[in-house]
């Protein structure tokens, strides 16, 4: 008995079944732990969201701060042009999305019976058999009534949406606050730390800085630019809706690897209702901005400096996007990446403990 105790399977099937016992647990508890995820999600969103912004805002604050300008100074100024180049933007946009969204609603009937011709002849070709041309009826069938059940959603949920109006009216007092007094946090969190482990702290906080810092803020560069090239390719093949639809392209490129399908999805959809040609030329705008962005505009602007395997960030994306949806996939990236920096710190703490 006393041999099979200290046996090594034996001692595996215990911590196997001592797992097994606190997953069950945990399922067991699963729905305290939804509802806690679901307040603490709404209540702690507009500051996460609100730290973003200060984390990639301080550079200039702390620029200007440099250069005798008073922090609160500075903010305001930034917040001041910030809020001038966005009314000049907006001025000159605002009359071409309304054109846009106009024509849009305007052909809207003649692209959907566009469609439904190409379905009809799809249904009629003998080139595809019958169960290709069932499955295509069953998704579209499924897409309209998911397409229905998000407008349904949308319009018995306008207390939602009023409060995530709110919430986006409050973040940038938030910022504000945080920007203000950035370097008085920063001295706060180090007092909490034991004085023996606050050169190891710091030195964690400023490698998170390195990895990170140049990858958020150079992201939203890199969005802007391959929305205006996507802008430049869809004026040139002529696709209808180009502003629109390069701006669906600049927004969903912020996620890595998954976010050009997502961007280029529309623009296709549209084409598809052109013609073939149209889709092709579509896609290889599409996929000329993405070499260009993937070969040239990242590697300028947000440089390597995450060094993750790919497989890494396509599981991190999963992760996200499980957990949080398309604002998890957006997130998870960064925060995949400043995990790993903690435990390579911690990996390397508890080395040098055992070399000593």
């Amino acid at each position: 008995m006393e041999r099979l105790t200290k046996s090594r399977l034996f001692i595996w099937l215990v911590y196997i079944i001592m797992g097994l016992i606190a997953l069950y647990l945990l399922l067991l508890v699963k729905p305290i732990f939804v509802h806690l995820y679901v307040f603490l999600k709404a209540v702690l969103a507009p500051f996460i969201i609100a730290m973003i912004v200060s984390y990639v805002l301080n550079p200039v604050v702390s620029l200007l701060h440099e250069r005798k300008v008073p922090r609160t100074i500075a903010v305001l100024l930034i917040y001041a042009v910030f809020c001038a180049a966005l009314a000049v933007i907006l001025v000159n946009l605002i009359p071409m999305f309304k054109e846009q969204m106009d024509q849009l609603n305007r052909h809207v009937p003649d692209l959907t019976y566009r469609a439904e011709s190409l379905v009809t002849d799809l249904n009629n070709t003998s080139f595809l058999p019958g169960s290709i041309r069932e499955g295509l009826n069953k998704s579209i069938f499924q897409m309209e009534k998911k397409l229905s059940d998000t407008v349904s959603h949308f319009i018995n949920n306008i207390g939602s949406v009023v409060n995530a109006v709110f919430i986006a009216f409050i973040i940038p007092f938030l910022a504000f606050y945080i920007l203000k007094d950035f370097d008085l946090f920063e001295r706060t969190v180090i007092t909490y730390v034991p004085k023996s482990h606050r050169k190891h702290t710091v030195r964690l906080l400023k490698d998170i800085d390195a990895a990170l810092g140049s990858y958020i803020r150079g992201q939203f560069i890199v969005c802007i630019i391959v929305g205006i090239l996507a802008y430049i390719g869809y004026i040139i093949i002529g696709v209808p809706y180009p502003l629109l639809l390069a701006s669906i392209v600049a927004v969903t490129n912020i996620i890595p690897y998954l976010g050009p399908f997502f961007g280029a999805a529309p623009a296709l959809l549209v084409a598809s209702t052109i013609s073939f040609k149209m889709v092709l030329l579509v896609a290889v705008v599409n996929l000329s901005c993405q070499v260009l962005e993937g070969n040239v505009v990242s590697p300028q602007v947000v440089g390597r400096t995450l060094h993750m395997h790919p497989l890494a960030i396509i599981f991190a994306l999963l992760v996200g996007g499980e957990v949080a949806g398309i604002v998890g996939m957006i997130l998870a990236v960064p925060i995949f990446a400043a995990l790993k920096v903690i435990v390579q710190h911690i990996f390397a703490y508890y080395v040098r403990r055992k070399t000593i």
